[in-house]
């Protein structure tokens, strides 16, 4: 990749797991009533025919992770494991409650914070007592992300045992320098041992996270990274650029200095030679920063032009509404959102009253829908259109000029009615995005506060 490129292109942007962003929802006009307006349309438009998706957010972490951006509580008492249990509980039963029928799942996702920080038998009671109110949809997939130092055979075994067949370990770089300056220590014995449980236990799709761009991080730490991770033949892999926003994230992410972070042309260089790594070990690129082998139901979704992106990231199948349980869960009714309280005594006091824990939240306007579509199509195809009419909005000949200078570089190619991502492009998918983004054309931010797209 040309580094004159990275240099022009590399700018603070969003990465589009939602639009509008979060920072651009319109709070003052939000009311819980036209939130749940939202979420029963979509509940009434979608339930019978492909079900929903429940994400829920288990915060508690045993210790901070400095390059980490989640909303997480740090402790090494487990006794929070059963009243947190009981909360998303009775959340979940307050949706319930409001659901004109039996609610079917298509999708779970347990993220955090460290999900395994819960024993397996929590877990197991979590799970079933969703499905005290709730059927299984006939297609369901559920997933949970685990740590490589914390996750048993028995989390595995427990929850395969309750539909789980996929599984996500957060790996980021096996250096230790590296492992040291993110406080993320664990050994490729670890990472080997649960993949390989895993395996044997009949998951069906494993996927290791590696992170680009962390501190003290060398082109050699990437391709041992690589090299090691290829020895455990994971089915998909996340390889992302580590955001560096102090400024949002306060001293978490200051256990080392701004000079130790690589930056631009040598942040990318890592990502650039990572990628060439995993095609020539058959991985597939799909979507941003995201890789599969052939036989992963994620490739199989990306080639079929059924890949999804929300706040869970890239899913290999899509509904309509993901309700989100948890501190600082995001609901996503397509038609709006709406976010959990992010402190937990807060959360807890909410439940308490019979609330469900909404704090904020965005209803989309007819123009939001349009623009999702269009950031959707980009972010997980690469390519959009405007050839039906109710694709197209007023500003799309403005949008299209601005990406002129972007079609001379060879990043995309546009057509009468539809804009096709190049080769070249697809590492700067983000900035395409920012094109169509209107609400943050309106309204620039004053400040910083978003991380680079390159």
């Amino acid at each position: 990749m040309s580094i004159s490129l990275v240099q022009k292109y590399n700018v603070p942007g969003p990465r589009y797991t939602s639009y509008p962003t979060v920072p651009y929802w319109d709070e003052a006009s939000f009311t819980f009533e036209g939130w749940r307006n939202t979420f029963l349309q979509s509940f009434k438009e979608s339930n019978t025919i492909e079900g929903i998706s429940l994400y829920i957010h288990l915060p508690f972490c045993e210790s901070l992770c400095t390059f980490c951006g989640c909303h997480k509580r740090i402790t090494t008492r487990h006794e929070v494991e059963h009243p947190y249990i009981e909360a998303l509980l009775k959340e979940w039963q307050l949706y319930c409650d409001i659901f004109p029928e039996m609610p079917i799942i298509k999708e779970i996702h347990l993220g955090g914070g460290t999900p395994t920080f819960f024993s397996a038998e929590n877990l197991a009671t979590l799970i079933n007592g969703i499905f005290k109110t709730a059927k299984k949809s006939p297609e369901y997939e559920f997933s949970f992300e685990g740590h490589p130092n914390n996750t048993t055979r028995a989390h595995l075994q427990t929850l395969y045992d309750l539909g789980f067949r996929r599984v996500s370990f957060g790996v980021q770089d096996y250096a230790e320098k590296v492992q040291n300056a993110i406080h993320r220590n664990q050994s490729f014995h670890n990472v080997a041992k649960v993949t390989f449980w895993a395996k044997e236990i009949g998951y069906t799709s494993i996927s290791h996270d590696l992170i680009f761009g962390l501190p003290f991080q060398t082109l050699e730490n990437v391709i041992d990274t690589i090299e090691k991770t290829k020895s455990l033949s994971p089915d998909r892999l996340a390889f992302y650029s580590y955001a560096h926003v102090p400024w949002i994230k306060g001293n978490g992410q200051r256990g080392f200095k701004d000079e130790d972070v690589p930056r631009d042309d040598a942040k990318r260089e890592l990502y650039e030679k990572g990628k060439v790594l995993l095609a020539q070990k058959g991985y597939h690129e799909i979507g941003m920063d995201h890789f599969a082998l052939a036989e992963d139901s994620m490739y199989n979704a990306f080639t079929k032009g059924k890949l999804h992106r929300n706040f869970m990231g890239y899913t290999a199948s899509k509904t309509q509404l993901m309700i989100g349980l948890g501190i600082s869960s995001i609901s996503d009714s397509w038609y709006g959102f709406a976010q959990n309280e992010k402190e937990l005594e807060t959360y807890y006091k909410r439940l308490e009253k019979n609330e469900l824990p909404v704090f904020r939240g965005h209803i989309l306007t007819e123009e939001d829908l349009i623009i999702r579509k269009h950031i959707l199509n980009l972010m997980c195809q690469f390519s959009t259109s405007w050839n039906h009419p109710k694709n197209y909005f007023d500003t799309l000949p403005e949008v299209l000029n601005q990406l002129t200078e972007m079609e001379k570089d060879g990043l995309l190619v546009i057509s009468e009615n539809s804009l096709i991502v190049t080769k070249k492009g697809k590492s700067f998918v983000r900035n395409i995005c920012m094109a169509f983004d209107l609400r943050l054309k309106r309204k620039a931010p004053q400040t910083q506060l978003f991380s680079m797209t390159v």
